[in-house]
C-alpha cells in the first residue's frame, strides 16, 4: 500500500456520513470525527501543508466555515499567512467580493482587498468540493488581486457531482488536489 492509499484510508476511516442532512436524500460527509482524532488531523494537516510547500505558497486561502478549520493549520505548517474568505457581509473594511450561483438563487463571498500582496502565492483550501460554486467563486476572487494562485487542495471531492471538472475547467494550468475522491 502506497503513502497514498495509506493516507486515503485514514482520512475515510474518521468521515461520517449522516443520511437525509440538511435535507431527505442528502449524505452529508460529517469531517468533525476526523478533526477529533489528533493522528487523522495531523496527517491531513501535513498532507496540506507540504502541498502548499511544494507549490510555494504564501499564503493559504480558506474557504468559509470549514476551510477555516483546514486551512489556518495548514498555513502555520506550511510557513504561510491564512486569509479566510467570508460570507458576503460578515469582514469589517475595504473587501473585494464574488458572486456565484447556487442550485436556487445565488451567494456571495468576499475577501479583505488588503490581505493579498502583488508577491503573493496563493493555495486555496477547503474540506469537500461537491458541485465547485463556491470554489469557483474563490478561484475569480483571488484571481482578482495581485496575488498569484498556486493551487486548489481539497480534503474530499465528490466525485458523482461536476465539481472537479468544474474547477479545473476554471483553474486551467494551475493545479488541484482531492486528497480523497468518493
Amino acid at each position: 500500500m502506497s503513502v497514498a492509499e495509506g493516507l486515503s484510508d485514514l482520512l475515510l476511516s474518521r468521515v461520517r456520513d449522516v443520511p437525509d442532512h440538511p435535507k431527505p436524500g442528502i449524505v452529508f460527509k460529517d469531517i468533525t470525527p476526523l478533526l477529533a482524532d489528533p493522528e487523522a488531523f495531523g496527517a491531513l494537516t501535513e498532507a496540506l501543508a507540504a502541498t502548499a510547500r511544494e507549490l510555494g505558497a504564501t499564503k493559504v486561502v480558506g474557504l468559509e466555515a470549514r476551510g477555516f478549520i483546514l486551512g489556518a493549520p495548514v498555513a502555520l505548517a506550511a510557513g504561510a499567512g491564512f486569509v479566510p474568505v467570508r460570507k458576503a457581509g460578515k469582514l469589517p473594511g475595504a473587501t473585494l467580493s464574488q458572486s456565484y450561483d447556487l442550485e436556487y438563487g445565488s451567494a456571495e463571498i468576499e475577501i479583505h482587498a488588503e490581505d493579498l500582496a502583488d508577491d503573493d502565492r496563493v493555495l486555496i483550501v477547503d474540506d469537500v468540493l461537491a458541485t465547485g460554486g463556491t470554489a469557483e467563486a474563490a478561484i475569480g476572487l483571488v484571481r482578482r488581486t495581485k496575488a498569484t494562485l498556486v493551487g486548489l487542495a481539497v480534503l474530499m471531492e465528490l466525485g458523482f457531482l461536476p465539481g472537479g471538472e468544474r474547477v479545473r475547467l476554471a483553474l486551467g494550468e494551475v493545479p488541484y488536489q482531492a486528497l480523497v475522491t468518493v
